[in-house]
């Protein structure tokens, strides 16, 4: 996953420190003062042009991640400001170039070189306290980011949503290798969780675990509501909706059938409903299971699991798309 990549984002006084290192480094090399001093200077807005570009270039091209990625970046750090934090760094670096390029080129017919250099140190410094607040930004955003599980697009995915406390970490815990945080209150599972189970023949079925979503309007909700709705939109090849009639959840049935219809209407792909703590209380019709007495979740995993072949075969009737016609 590209984000786990990102290296640390040095603050401004970093980046500073670390090039006025390298350039005294180099201008010891220089038995002439004036030479030296120009050396000094080039040298500096080399390094630090060179940082803040890599800075910069560690980060991927989020128009080529999924859409997933993309919204969960907005959601979390918002994709708006790490473009526009990036665009700033990008500027610095390059003005930092254009700096250093005039003062060398003034020092080498100009005498007062001790002085240039210190004009020209001073004026990349500022530009790069500058960008000081995007530098701090770019770090935290690279710390959320790098936290966020890998997605494989190349597996059937199972999304599994309902209200908080129905179930959902319990049953991937159960059918997956996924070990999520398991209690008895609301909004345990703070993001999202991936498992996988081993299908045969080098093929896996991959299970998101969302947080809790709450029955409420999008606006209203928060970022680890609107994390699970674009897990549901953007990966599911088939939604688990979990129902706990026995209402322990804390939440009335009828609420939690107001989000099932709601869901249905966001996605098009397969969504199988489950009524947990069927120890407690079931619904006529429905398919049960106890996922504290593990009655019923092989069997729900039998019927997601066709869903996986039933998509499988599917895509192996769908025919060539005809080459287009002049």
């Amino acid at each position: 996953m590209e984000f786990e990549t990102i290296p640390t984002v040095p603050t401004a006084d970093e980046v500073l420190d670390r090039s006025l290192r390298r350039a005294a480094a180099k201008k010891k090399l220089k038995t002439n003062v004036d030479g030296a001093n120009e050396e000094f200077v080039r040298a500096v807005a080399s390094a630090i042009h060179d940082k803040l570009k890599s800075v910069v270039s560690s980060f991927p091209s989020f128009e080529r991640l999924s859409p997933f990625y993309q919204e969960a970046t907005d959601i979390l750090v918002s994709l708006d400001r790490i473009k526009r934090s990036l665009g700033a760094v990008t500027w610095a670096a390059d003005r930092v170039r254009v700096i250093g390029s005039g003062y060398t080129r003034s020092m080498r017919s100009a005498g007062e070189t001790d002085r240039k250099r210190r004009q020209a140190v001073a004026r990349m410094a500022s530009v790069v306290h500058q960008v000081e607040d995007d530098l701090l930004f770019l770090n935290e955003a690279r710390n959320i980011l790098r936290k966020l599980p890998h997605v494989s697009e190349d597996e059937f995915t199972v999304v599994v949503a309902g209200f908080p406390n129905v179930g959902k970490s319990s049953f991937i815990r159960l059918v997956s290798t996924a070990e999520p945080e398991i209690a008895a209150y609301p909004f345990t599972t703070k993001g999202i969780i991936v498992g996988h189970r081993d299908t045969g023949k080098r093929e896996r079925i991959q299970f998101i675990d969302t947080p809790g979503v709450l029955e409420r309007p999008a606006d209203e909700r928060n970022p680890i509501e609107r994390q699970a709705v674009s897990a549901i939109i953007n990966t599911a090849d088939a939604v688990l909706f979990i129902l706990d009639a026995s209402e322990h959840c804390g939440y009335a049935l009828d609420d939690q059938v107001r989000l099932l219809d709601e869901i249905r209407l966001l996605v098009d792909v397969p969504v199988v409903t489950v009524v947990n703590k069927a120890d407690i209380r079931g619904i006529e019709g429905y398919p049960a299971m106890s996922t504290l007495t593990g009655e019923g979740v092989e069997a729900m995993l039998d019927l997601l699991l066709t869903y996986r072949k039933e998509a499988t075969r599917t895509s192996l009737r769908e025919p060539p798309q005809p080459e287009n016609q002049q």
